[in-house]
């Protein structure tokens, strides 16, 4: 089940008149933030981008499903493998268009560092 899914729309594209890159990523950012919050009972920051894959375009008119998995955690970090696929408006196609490591940490209100709760 995906973690976040959107509608590509026109606002959303860089000058060459696909989906701009930013856009795609910070979707990606909510996806895997959204499953780092549910895995640590609480707020989380996004701390850095491990790595990131452009696979392929995302055009206007694309349903894109963000999908979230944990794969690693220590005592107060987080690793989320998010994939981004694409369902081509006209074709109904799917692809897998990005795929990235994000890492969070679990954080208490003052935004230190806290310990994640046993799974």
């Amino acid at each position: 089940m995906p973690a976040v899914r959107m509608l590509a729309m026109p606002a959303d594209t860089n000058p060459a008149g696909d989906i701009f890159g930013g856009w795609i990523l910070a979707q990606m950012d909510i996806a895997g933030g959204t499953r780092a919050y549910e895995r640590a009972n609480g707020r989380v920051a996004t701390v850095a981008i491990d790595g990131m894959t452009f696979h392929a375009p995302v055009f206007v008119g694309d349903v894109v499903s963000f999908y979230a998995d944990v794969v690693a955690s220590g005592r107060t970090s987080l690793t989320i493998e998010i994939e981004s696929w694409a369902q081509r408006g006209r074709t109904g196609e799917k692809v897998k268009v990005t795929e990235g490591r994000f890492v969070y940490v679990a954080i208490d209100d003052q935004r230190r560092p806290r310990p994640l709760p046993e799974p």
